[in-house]
């Protein structure tokens, strides 16, 4: 019975050494997820910053954007009728000697409004001077 248990130890020794050495079956597998995790990460990252720039543009593109006159507006039903006051403003700026452009910048009007509004004055009989 001795050599029974003096076997059953040992062997549970021998066991107990081997384990130490070998690998662990998990260990690549979580370094594996842990450097998906990690590029994961670091793509979201380059995306957010890349995301940031693109909304920075295009609030300073906002900024700047002017209409082209060349664009017409595809629906006309649905333009803002010009106010009375403003209306005058640009006619006072025509007086002025200011380009279309000019007053579409300082009344901030697209061109064709401008144009538009010019006309309009025009054919209810007010001068160009």
């Amino acid at each position: 019975m001795e050599y029974v248990m003096i076997a059953l130890l040992a062997f549970a020794l021998i066991l107990f050494i081997i384990s130490a050495f070998l690998k662990d079956p998990y260990k690549i597998i979580r370094e594996e997820i842990d450097q998906l995790s990690m590029q994961q990460i670091q793509e979201m990252y380059v995306i957010k910053k890349k995301l940031k720039v693109l909304e920075e543009e295009l609030l300073v593109g906002e900024e700047g954007f002017q209409p082209s006159t060349s664009i017409q507006q595809p629906y006309p039903s649905e333009r803002k009728e010009v106010h009375e006051i403003i209306k005058n403003q640009v006619w006072s700026l025509a007086q002025q000697g200011l380009t279309v452009d000019q007053i579409s910048r300082q009344s901030s009007l697209p061109p064709n409004d401008v144009e538009t509004i010019l006309s309009e004055m025009i054919e209810r009989g007010q001068r160009y001077e």
